[in-house]
Formats: structure tokens, C-alpha cells, sequence
């Protein structure tokens, strides 16, 4: 049987991204899903703030010019926070101090995902570093901790994301999936012919999924 290929769009600073893949993992393990073929998943880049400086900004600044002021945000981040919570996350979000470029950050999935790699554990200790412990996801040094924490070569995984190439074939990845027409993330793509937009329901993403299968 052939794979189940799924392709997501999306970024690791995004709540809904973190939510949105929590609930894709709900579904491969409901038995809605049963007898589903095996699936094969690839995390593709999209940065939210791609103008952003290599270093961040700081996280009050951030939330002032894109939400006019932490009032507002908070309002925002207060529903984001209860629907984490319906998909088993305590999303520490007032606890980040600084708002990072993820550039580097993708080009470590990047990395993990090489030669047909697994990029699912990169990306939920990027996801968890962020949104759980607040840790700086823009800096080096803690991109090579976060893949050795993920048993990853940290100081190849160093070399790669330094490695300017790399990292403009991510952003160019990423200029791709705008001129795809995805404005928006997560983004999720089954087997390459359908596509469902925002972190839906895991019986929504279900359908999606045997829909595509039907359809092979």
C-alpha cells in the first residue's frame, strides 16, 4: 500500500501550527482512522515575519506593532490558549520575552528532514521550546542544543543551518508556498491533490484524508 503523503505548511511561532499539528495526531490515532494507509509527513516553511532581524525583537515591541498593544493581544491569545487546551497544550505565551527571525529555526527541520529524514521530532521540540519552556528558537547555539536534545549531530546540524545556502533554499521554500497562494498556516496537503487550510478538527482532517486516499 502506498503512502499517505502529508505535506504541512507551516511555522514554528505559530500557536495554531502547534495546535493544528496536535489535532493531525489525533486523528491518525482515532479509529476513524483505521485502515488509513501508512502516512508519510513533510513540514514545508512559513515565516509569519519573515522582515524580522536575525536576531528578534523584543516581545512587547512585537505585539504592539502587529496587535496595536499587549491589551489586545491578550484578548487574542486568551482563545488561542483555551483551544490549546482542548488539544492537551498549556501554551505559555505570555512567558515569551522575544520574538525570533525563524529562518535558522526551519533550516534545522531542514536538516533533520535531509536524504528523507523525519522532521517530527525537530519540530515538536522547536514547537515545545517556544511555546512551552520560552526559550530564543532564533539563536545558534540554541538550535544546535534543541537538536541535540532531539539525538541529532548538534554540531552538523550547527554547520548546516550557518550554512548560508541552506538557508536561502528555506526561504526560497517559503517564497514557493506564498506563490502557491498560502497566505495562512498550518496548511496541510494529502497525497498532493487536496488541501485543508487552519488547525480543523481531527474528524475534518480524517475526512480530508480519505478523501485523498479515494481519490489516489
Amino acid at each position: 500500500m502506498e503512502p499517505l503523503r502529508i505535506d504541512i505548511v507551516s511555522d514554528v511561532v505559530c500557536p495554531w501550527c502547534y495546535i493544528g499539528k496536535r489535532r493531525l495526531e489525533a486523528a491518525l490515532a482515532s479509529p476513524e482512522a483505521a485502515g488509513l494507509p501508512p502516512v508519510q509527513i513533510s513540514w514545508h516553511p512559513f515565516q509569519l515575519n519573515p522582515d524580522l532581524p536575525a536576531e528578534g525583537i523584543d516581545r512587547k515591541a512585537y505585539l504592539e506593532e502587529k496587535f496595536g498593544g499587549p491589551e489586545r493581544a491578550a484578548e487574542i491569545y486568551e482563545r488561542v490558549r483555551a483551544a490549546g487546551r482542548t488539544a492537551g497544550l498549556e501554551l505559555n505565551i505570555d512567558g515569551i520575552t522575544r520574538q525570533p527571525n525563524t529562518l535558522a529555526a526551519h533550516t534545522l527541520i531542514a536538516f533533520a528532514q535531509q536524504d528523507g529524514g523525519d522532521g517530527s521530532a525537530i519540530k515538536e521540540r522547536l514547537l515545545q521550546a517556544y511555546f512551552i519552556q520560552n526559550r530564543f528558537i532564533g539563536d545558534l547555539d540554541e538550535l544546535a542544543a534543541i537538536a541535540r536534545e532531539a539525538g541529532l549531530d548538534a554540531e552538523a546540524a550547527r554547520r548546516f543551518i550557518d550554512d548560508p545556502a541552506r538557508r536561502s533554499a528555506v526561504a526560497q521554500a517559503d517564497q514557493e508556498a506564498r506563490q502557491m497562494g498560502i497566505n495562512g498556516v498550518p496548511f496541510f496537503i494529502f497525497n498532493r491533490k487536496l488541501a485543508v487550510s487552519g488547525a480543523q478538527e481531527p474528524a475534518t482532517l480524517v475526512g480530508a484524508m480519505r478523501q485523498a486516499v479515494e481519490q489516489a
